[in-house]
């Protein structure tokens, strides 16, 4: 395994940017990890702990999560915010002499010599492995007016945007737990909420679902779609496809969209690695691809339960197999 003595003596528990220490951008590390979420930070933590020289980029440390108002289901914390959670995984990882970017990957390549080459906007970068922790993006609407109003009454995140609602009417549109969720943390700021789902039911967590059911401001509207989005400078309604109390028309003054993830899989994709219908990377059980030395852990992933503390299993599985796969090779990136 390469010796981890990084460059500037970095001692255990700092960790710094390579703009920070000033470090050769093309520098081979043993691994580099892609995404800078809690599932990455795991990654990160459990691949300095086994010694490895490791770096992890990321756009937004800390990921979809931070914009999470409540974690109730992270075994060993009865309840935390997201960004607490976040905070403390990525503060555990500081404790090893790791490396962080705060950057966007925009390529990631397989040299001859079985090393990667991996380009984000401002540098370059070598491993010997690659995991995959690049985890989802919202899934639109796409109806009339879902493009035209987004950010002037289109929203994705009630955490980020629910004040700006205050004693207003407001729609979340899907049926399962986030959308629950969603619509328990508007409650607080607008005077009504509707969840619009198409399903029959709402499928959400039994005490999500009956936090919804117990909560005088919200109403549910099942067997429903969106049709369309109208308003002038902002939101001022929805089209419905099934009328409701008589109307096809829902006055009201926002709409956050919670109707799944998109996996956020295109460098994956491009590098070769093979992906599934839904557009996941297709892992086993040691968290490997079809292409050796890439791994991947997380929402990206092919795992049919996504949730933070299965992507940190993942993760730790996956840093495991790379560990492994490193030490059992000679590989060059010279």
């Amino acid at each position: 395994m390469t010796d981890f003595v990084l460059d500037g003596s970095l001692s255990a528990g700092e960790s710094k940017s390579t703009e920070e220490t000033g470090a050769d951008e093309k520098k081979t590390y043993d691994l580099i990890i892609i995404g800078g979420g809690v599932v990455g930070g795991a990654a990160l933590m459990y691949a300095g702990r086994l010694g490895m020289k490791v770096l992890m980029i990321g756009e937004t440390l800390g990921g979809t999560i931070i914009l999470t108002d409540t974690v109730e289901n992270y075994p060993g914390f009865k309840k935390l915010t997201g960004k607490e959670l976040a905070d403390r995984i990525l503060e555990h990882a500081k404790e090893y002499p790791v490396e962080i970017e705060e950057d966007r990957v925009k390529s990631v390549r397989k040299l001859e010599s079985g090393c990667f080459e991996v380009k984000t906007f401002q540098k370059t970068f070598k491993a010997k492995s690659i995991l995959f922790a690049t985890g989802t993006k919202h899934r639109k609407l796409n109806v009339p007016g879902s493009e035209e109003f987004e950010n002037r009454g289109v929203h994705y995140c009630a955490l980020c945007d629910g004040y700006f609602y205050k004693d207003k009417v407001v729609a979340v549109v899907g049926g399962g737990d986030s959308a629950a969720k969603e619509a328990l943390i508007l409650a607080e700021h607008a005077s009504k909420v509707y969840i619009i789902a198409r399903g029959d039911h709402l499928k959400a967590e039994p005490i999500n679902r009956k936090r919804v059911e117990e909560n005088p401001k919200i109403e549910v509207i099942l067997k429903t779609n969106v049709t369309e989005i109208f308003g002038d400078k902002t939101v001022t309604g929805v089209k419905l496809d099934n009328p409701y109390n008589g109307k096809d028309i829902l006055e009201l003054s926002a709409v956050f969209v919670e109707i799944g993830q998109i996996p956020q899989t295109e460098l994956a994709k491009e590098l070769g690695v093979e992906l599934n219908a839904k557009g996941e990377i297709i892992i086993d059980r040691d968290s490997k691809t079809n292409m050796e030395g890439v791994f991947a852990a997380g929402d990206c992933v092919n795992s049919s339960f996504k949730q933070a503390i299965v992507g940190v299993g993942e993760a730790v599985v996956a840093v495991y197999s790379a560990y492994n796969y490193v030490g059992s090779r000679e590989i060059s990136c010279d």
